[in-house]
C-alpha cells in the first residue's frame, strides 16, 4: 500500500501542487488510513498490486453517517483504460448497500468523465452531480445509490 501510495501522490502532485520531501517521497500520512475507519481495498493483476480504493464515511462531506465515500481511488497508469478502474469501484460499492458519494478535485481532468462513466454504469444513470468549492477548490461531488 505504501508504494502504490507514493504513485498516487506523484500523481496527484500536477494538481494539488505537492512537493516531494528532500528523500523524493511523498510521505502520504499513512496513520490516516489506519486511524480513521476507513476500508482498505486493493486490485492486482495476477500477483501484481495495481490500484487500490480507501472507504471511508461521507458524514464529514455532508452525507449522513450511514452514507460511504470513496475517499481515494487509484489505478497505476500502465493499467489504467483496461477496466481495472471500473472493476474495483463496482466491487467496492457492491459490499456496502446504501448512499454513496464518490469526491473528485475538477483539476484532475481525466477523473471526471472517468467517473460520469464509471457511476452512469453503475446505476444505469441514476445518479447526481453537483459542484462544491472546498477550500477555494472547485469539485464535483456525485452522490448515488446502491
Amino acid at each position: 500500500m505504501r508504494n502504490l501510495m507514493e504513485h498516487y501522490c506523484h500523481d496527484m502532485a500536477e494538481w494539488f501542487l505537492l512537493d516531494a520531501n528532500e528523500d523524493g517521497n511523498y510521505s502520504y500520512a499513512a496513520q490516516k488510513i489506519w486511524n480513521d475507519i476507513v476500508h482498505v481495498y486493493l486490485a492486482y493483476r495476477g500477483r501484481i498490486p495495481v490500484g487500490f480504493a480507501l472507504i471511508g464515511s461521507a458524514e464529514p462531506f455532508g452525507g449522513d453517517s450511514q452514507a460511504k465515500d470513496l475517499d481515494e481511488f487509484f489505478v497505476v497508469r500502465r493499467h489504467r483504460r483496461g477496466g481495472i478502474g471500473q472493476a474495483l469501484a463496482t466491487h467496492v460499492w457492491e459490499q456496502y448497500p446504501g448512499k454513496w458519494l464518490v469526491r473528485v478535485y475538477q483539476g484532475n481532468r481525466p477523473a471526471i468523465p472517468f467517473w460520469q462513466r464509471a457511476i452512469a454504469r453503475y446505476t444505469d444513470g441514476r445518479f447526481l452531480e453537483e459542484e462544491r468549492s472546498v477550500s477555494g477548490r472547485a469539485w464535483s461531488y456525485f452522490s448515488f445509490e446502491r
